[in-house]
């Protein structure tokens, strides 16, 4: 993937000056916070404690030179087919060589689309209406499509290698080391940002369940991985207000009102190199602009939550339908990790693979095969959404 399907140049009219200089402004701060570096643990096995502390002072840590070159290539090789398997428009049954599209036999959400540049849910009441400010859409190149996808939920069961890299075991001694090691899963997903194409995500806090607990922290709503397969940059990355994970809900109509427009003077970019991974909080505020450049962003997010944050809890958001997480749900859709780690083991069989406590607690093992992977369909109607 090298851009050449942005045949045309976009960019912010009138505003495109301000807004190149707002995208290099932010990239010094961003560089300037001491949020990034390799993933370390202590002689004990614990996260390090600089690591621990930069990321609840930012809401967000970028750890650096993740994922190497032969798991990149099995990523971005299932990222192709899935792109090339995707539905020819909304709501088709085939891609466009006429094969069963991609996801079209799946009852959870699973494809979600929008006008080239565009923002789909700002200004709107969609996600419980937590992006109340419309971001600028610019204009597209005449000869884009008409829409197209640009996340898509329920990744695990269309790509073995999303699967493989959710098993990975320094991220998972990551989330133990956030969460707690009884830590569960919460969602995962593909973000596509095309050049000239991909949609702008408005500013928003993730997180509908616990803003009013009165046991309520900065880590309540648990947090997102986000492995970059070709890197990021201010113009195309997820851009994040540091230290407003400790804030409680933010009024973002206010912020963008005092700002004067959507580039809130206080945010920086997460910059990131093919095979970086950021963690970062979903209570913090953070969204991203439409890729006017000439980059692809492909992202592969992994969420997880602490286990008190979801255990006995009622769901909301838009993952899936209401249900109150009891033990056999949190278990059920944990089953993902299992899978994850046996995968990753038949893949890579020189890694010391994570042993993940509940399921070792409970003498549970998980074999990954192709009875097991025809066992996953639609597995993110059990996504633990808070």
């Amino acid at each position: 993937m090298d851009g050449s399907s942005a045949t045309a140049a976009v960019n912010y009219g009138s505003e495109e000056a301000a807004m190149q200089a707002y995208l290099g402004e932010g990239e010094q701060r961003a560089l300037a916070l001491g949020n990034r570096g390799p993933i370390r643990f202590t002689s004990s096995g614990e996260l390090h404690p600089e690591i621990v502390e930069a990321y609840w002072r930012c809401g967000f840590y970028v750890f650096e030179g993740v994922l190497k070159a032969d798991e990149l290539d099995d990523i971005e090789r299932d990222v192709k087919d899935i792109l090339g398997r995707l539905p020819v428009e909304r709501g088709a049954t085939v891609d466009a060589t006429g094969r069963p599209a991609l996801a079209a036999d799946c009852e959870a959400p699973t494809l979600f689309w929008s006008k080239p540049l565009g923002d789909p849910f700002g200004g709107t009441d969609l996600a419980n209406g937590r992006h109340p400010v419309k971001m600028f859409e610019p204009k597209a190149a005449a000869d884009a499509p008409k829409e197209v996808v640009y996340l898509i939920l329920g990744s695990l069961q269309f790509s073995d290698a999303a699967l493989r890299l959710y098993g990975h075991p320094q991220l998972l001694a990551v989330a133990a080391g956030i969460n707690g090691a009884d830590f569960t899963p919460f969602a995962d997903a593909i973000f596509i940002k095309e050049p000239g194409r991909g949609a702008s995500v408005a500013w928003h806090q993730d997180g509908v369940t616990h803003w009013n607990s009165p046991d309520w922290d900065q880590g309540s709503h648990g947090f997102n991985m986000m492995a970059q397969l070709y890197g990021c940059t201010a113009a195309n990355g997820v851009w994040v207000v540091p230290g407003s994970h400790k804030l409680g809900k933010v009024d973002i109509k206010a912020l963008v009102a005092r700002a004067g427009s959507e580039r809130l003077p206080d945010a920086v970019p997460m910059i990131c190199k093919p095979g970086d991974v950021a963690v970062t909080n979903r209570q913090a505020l953070h969204g991203s602009f439409a890729n006017t450049s000439k980059d692809w962003r492909v992202t592969l997010n992994m969420g997880f939550h602490r286990r008190k944050s979801v255990l006995g809890v009622k769901g909301g958001g838009l993952h899936n339908k209401e249900a109150v997480y009891d033990t056999d749900r949190i278990r059920d859709r944990a089953r993902l990790i299992g899978y994850a780690i046996d995968a990753r083991r038949q893949r890579f069989p020189n890694e010391t693979s994570f042993v993940y406590k509940p399921h070792a607690d409970e003498g549970l093992i998980y074999h990954w095969d192709a009875e097991a992977k025809a066992g996953i369909k639609d597995y993110n109607l059990l996504d633990l959404s808070i």
